[in-house]
């Protein structure tokens, strides 16, 4: 059943809507709601640092009644009017009814089902890799491709351009729209030549703006409506005119849509409890305001730049506990790592973040971010392969079992969260002839692989 919301009264309420402006929304309005609210619900200090990973199902349903307390108080933000986007709570629950439980993906044998999940679901999470690592013009091509091939790997999403035939790719100019449409075609030929052109893919990653969107799908032989198409939000509790301008043109257009914000722990939100909150309230209310088919669920840790941080797993697991227990959606996370490509710690952190996602119900996760997604080329697909096992394997395991697992992870890496070794980039871990890792690469991915095997992910069925 395909969720659309009556676009043109959402436009109209992004003009007429009570006033606020974006500095008291950010410092005044989201940080008192968040207070009061978890005040009501006496859920301020429900963080277990000791248990990173919820297993209590009755404390996951009070921060979803929570959290949509606080998606009908607060509503949107448009930050281009300044004005409060509002639903009510028929039109809320109207919403997440007519929300899809399933989609298809993709084309014919290649294609894969995602599912609504719940905590412990066996049926396996859907894997998109990569992240958006930006990559030269040149490696591109080569490494997207060896993902493709990656047979774990359900969705092909791969890295990001920021030049195009060597000019630099500006924001909000024409180059974005051509990149866009560019990266696009390219992005289906890569699926063809890697043998999986029913693939489903995800994009459009380079071009950031409304403008690559509207370059690479609807063009000839670029994305089609059964790839998923990726909406950001300015921040959590916002929309703006450039989201809503992918959001009309992926309506108009048919195809399927991935909406996303981050709850910032640290951020206008405060504390991990309060992450939660402002992560699940703007997931809801996207569905009721965009109209999307997936989305909703993702924490960042600002103090650390990731989420795979004890307080960062608690609230990623709660987050998506919180919606999968109480609703039929599509939820999607992240397992934000900062190691880099080469280290023992990144895939540490992958295991440890992916394997809370995974128990937690999410219906889809996207990674890796090696070396936190800041660095050019660092970003191999072993790692993208690791995640998907991780992903698969933990799917059918309960939040529990996975709370002992991670914590005999932690020790391994979160000394380092800090001061992360960045690893090496594609080039100095991969032959870029054959595009196979280095015999070094592929030990450290083994040992730790058996180990993670050996702590209760049966990463060995797959």
């Amino acid at each position: 059943m395909k969720n659309r919301p009556d676009l043109l009264e959402v436009m109209r309420r992004t003009q007429t809507g009570e006033y606020c402006s974006n500095k008291d929304w950010d410092t005044k309005r989201i940080p008192k709601a968040v207070r009061a609210v978890l005040k009501s619900h006496d859920l301020a200090n429900a963080c277990d640092q000791d248990n990173p990973v919820n297993s209590d199902p009755e404390l996951a349903d009070r921060f979803f009644v929570a959290a949509k307390e606080l998606a009908l108080e607060l509503g949107y933000l448009c930050s281009d009017t300044e004005r409060i986007v509002k639903v009510s709570e028929d039109e809320l629950d109207n919403a997440l009814k007519a929300a899809p439980s399933e989609i298809f993906m993709g084309e014919g044998k290649d294609g894969r089902w995602m599912r609504s999940r719940t905590p412990g679901d066996p049926y396996p999470i859907m894997v998109c890799s990569s992240l958006a690592i930006t990559m030269s013009e040149d490696v591109y091509p080569k490494v997207t491709e060896a993902i493709a091939r990656e047979p774990e790997v359900d969705i092909l999403g791969g890295g990001s351009l920021i030049t195009l035939r060597g000019m630099e790719v500006l924001s909000g100019t024409p180059l974005e729209t051509m990149l866009g449409y560019e990266q696009s075609v390219l992005h289906r030929e890569i699926r063809r030549r890697a043998g999986r052109p029913g693939m489903p893919g995800n994009g459009v990653y380079s071009a950031v703006t409304e403008y690559g969107q509207f370059g690479g799908y609807g063009s000839p032989g670029g994305f089609t409506p059964q790839d998923l198409a990726l909406v950001l939000f300015p921040s959590e509790m916002k929309i703006d005119y450039r989201s809503l301008h992918k959001v009309v043109h992926m309506h108009n257009f048919g195809g399927l849509m991935r909406c996303d914000a981050y709850g910032m722990v640290g951020g206008m939100a405060g504390p991990p409890e309060g992450a939660v909150l402002t992560s699940v309230a703007c997931a809801l209310l996207s569905y009721a305001v965009l109209g999307n088919d997936v989305g909703g669920g993702q924490i960042y840790d600002v103090r650390y730049l990731a989420n795979v941080n004890r307080e960062g797993l608690w609230a990623a697991g709660m987050t998506q506990q919180a919606m999968t227990q109480n609703t039929h959606l599509l939820t999607h996370g992240i397992a934000n790592s900062v190691s880099g490509p080469g280290t023992e710690q990144l895939l540490y952190e992958i295991a440890a973040g992916v394997s809370t996602i995974a128990s937690s119900g999410a219906s889809l996760t996207t990674g890796p971010r090696s070396a936190g997604g800041k660095l050019t080329d660092h970003i191999t697909p072993l790692e993208c392969r690791f995640v998907a096992e991780v992903g698969h394997a933990a799917s059918g395991v309960a939040p529990a079992e996975v709370n002992e697992i991670v914590k005999a992870l932690l020790p391994k890496y979160e000394d380092s969260i800090k001061e992360p070794d960045l690893g090496r980039p594609v080039q100095a871990l991969y032959d870029m002839d054959t595009m196979t890792p280095i015999p070094e690469w592929q030990e450290t991915y083994q040992r730790v692989k058996q180990e993670v095997i050996e702590l209760g992910i049966p990463m060995d069925s797959f």
